[in-house]
C-alpha cells in the first residue's frame, strides 16, 4: 500500500504543479527533490538525534544535485530523484536510524520515482521550464 500511495501523490503533485503552472518554473522540481532528501534527517531528530550527522551527508548530496540541477540540467534533477529512490532501497544498510518509519522506505522509493517520471515526462516533451535568472547582488 505503501508504493501505491507514494506513486498516486507523486502523480497529483506533478498534476497539480501543472495545472497551477508551478512546472513551469525551473526550481519547482530541483525544490521536491531538496524536500524528499530532508525526510531522513527529520526522522534522524524524531529517533532522538544519533543519525543526524550520518543522515546529513546523503541530505547534502541530494541538495548539491539539486542545485547543479537547477543551474544546469533538469536531467541532473531527474537523476537525483531516482537516486533518491535508489538510496531508499539500501538506507536501512547504510544508515541506522530508529526514526525512520518501516513504511516509509517503499512509499519514498515509489514517489521518488514516480516524481523522476513525471519530470522526465515533462522535459521530454519539450515543455522546457523557465531558465534560472540573474543572481542577486
Amino acid at each position: 500500500m505503501p508504493m501505491i500511495v507514494g506513486v498516486a501523490l507523486a502523480v497529483a503533485v506533478a498534476l497539480y504543479a501543472h495545472v497551477v503552472g508551478l512546472d513551469r518554473e525551473r526550481g519547482f522540481y530541483p525544490v521536491v527533490l531538496v524536500v524528499v532528501a530532508h525526510y531522513y534527517d527529520l526522522f534522524a531528530v524524531v529517533g532522538g538525534r544519533a543519525a543526524l550527522g550520518a543522515e546529513t551527508i546523503p541530505f547534502v548530496l541530494f541538495a548539491g544535485a539539486a542545485a547543479v540541477g537547477f543551474r544546469t540540467s533538469l536531467w541532473v534533477v531527474v537523476a537525483g530523484l531516482a537516486g533518491h529512490g535508489l538510496f531508499d532501497v539500501f538506507h536501512h544498510r547504510l544508515i541506522a536510524n530508529p526514526g525512520v518509519p518501516a513504511w516509509w522506505p517503499a512509499f519514498c522509493l515509489s514517489f521518488d520515482v514516480a516524481a523522476a517520471l513525471c519530470l522526465a515526462a515533462v522535459l521530454a516533451k519539450g515543455e522546457r521550464p523557465l531558465p534560472p535568472g540573474p543572481r542577486a547582488a
